[in-house]
């Protein structure tokens, strides 16, 4: 399964459930709520922890599909993007990006 199908899929099951698909503000605390979840599961060695990841990418998916936003194609660019990036430690070890946007 690619990201767009993913995101389809998702946005399907919104529909069909009568889940949020309007409000913005509203599934950006969900998001956030499941981020929080993956994390505690992450802490806790929670073997559900892929499941809360897979809750997060859903509801990232939604907020993609409520705005328009082709995530597939955001993500294969944004990795292109970051391909092309070259980072150097400052003199404090920190890595600074020295090319690309």
């Amino acid at each position: 399964m690619d990201i767009s199908e993913a995101q389809r899929l998702a946005w399907e099951n919104k529909l069909d459930k009568e889940f949020n698909v309007s409000n913005v503000e509203l599934e950006f605390g969900l998001l956030w709520a499941e981020i929080g979840e993956a994390f505690t599961a992450w802490r806790k060695k929670d073997p559900g922890f892929g499941e809360e990841l897979a809750d997060a990418f859903l509801f990232l998916a939604g907020l993609a599909q409520m705005n328009g936003i082709d995530l597939n194609g955001e993500v294969a660019r944004k990795i292109e993007k970051n391909r092309s990036r070259v980072y150097e430690r400052d003199e404090n070890g920190v890595l600074v990006r020295t090319v690309g946007d």
